[in-house]
């Protein structure tokens, strides 16, 4: 009698387990947790958080200040998907860190500009003037891109969005090169003749792209932000949804209207 009760609460408890995971994996395929830049990414989700709502799922914005944690949370499955970064930017530090992330979709783009406290035009520029530009080898390479947009200096052929101060072939000014964190470099103004911002971090520190930049990106430039997922999860709903959420006409309005050119559709 005593084996036949055992038995029996041995398959209730196993039978507790199973739906317990099974409605667990059903509320994990509701929640959408995504990693996000304060603005303008997680501003976009924030009015995508209803709709998504109305399609049945909750969106849950983890925010970070940095370029690096996002990528290593979304690898680890603490995320379902990340939203700070371009392209280049995500296959660059995905081979460095043998990570398996793609891009699922491109939202917008954050025009990069060069911004000064110390100088209005271009053409005040000094020789030898020292420029604060990102650390990371791709927006460093793709500050070096504006520059050159901009005849400031000219690179070594060929060497695309790759470029390092080493590949600089002419710098008729001598400019002098210093690489901070892309987080830093709106603090350093004040340090430097000028920096070279990503638009968010710039938009942050209360600064227009439009009209505070001495120099800004061209709208065709290949640095769209995207949305991040691991690889083989592209065609999962939830992820699916959210691209949908973010792809809307309510978006692009919202972007043209609230940032006048600092930020720019890129659906």
């Amino acid at each position: 009698m005593k084996k036949s009760l055992n038995i029996l609460l041995a398959i209730i408890l196993l039978t507790a387990i199973v739906i317990t995971g099974c409605q667990s994996k059903s509320n994990d395929d509701k929640v959408i947790k995504i990693g996000a830049s304060p603005e303008p990414h997680a501003q976009l989700l924030n009015l995508v958080a209803d709709d998504l709502k109305n399609e049945g799922y909750e969106l849950k914005i983890i925010e970070f200040t940095d370029y690096v944690k996002p990528n290593f949370a979304l690898a680890e499955k603490e995320l379902d998907a990340n939203f700070f970064q371009h392209l280049p930017y995500l296959q660059d530090f995905s081979e460095k860190n043998n990570l398996e992330l793609v891009s699922l979709a491109n939202i917008h783009l954050e025009p990069m500009g060069f911004y000064s406290n110390k100088i209005k035009d271009i053409n005040e520029l000094k020789d030898g003037s020292v420029i604060a530009i990102p650390n990371d080898t791709v927006n460093g390479g793709r500050a070096l891109l504006l520059l050159e947009d901009k005849g400031l200096i000219k690179l070594k052929e060929g060497v695309g969005l790759d470029a390092t101060k080493e590949d600089i072939a002419e710098n008729p000014k001598a400019l002098e090169f210093e690489a901070l964190e892309a987080a830093q470099l709106p603090r350093a103004l004040d340090d430097v003749d000028a920096a070279i911002i990503n638009g968010n971090y710039a938009l942050q520190a209360g600064l227009s792209p439009t009209k505070d930049a001495i120099l800004i990106e061209r709208a065709d430039s290949p640095y769209a932000n995207i949305i991040a997922v691991r690889k083989g999860e592209e065609n999962n709903p939830k992820l699916q949804a959210l691209v949908k959420a973010l792809q809307s006409e309510e978006i692009r309005d919202f972007i043209e209207k609230e940032y006048g050119g600092g930020v720019i559709p890129s659906f």
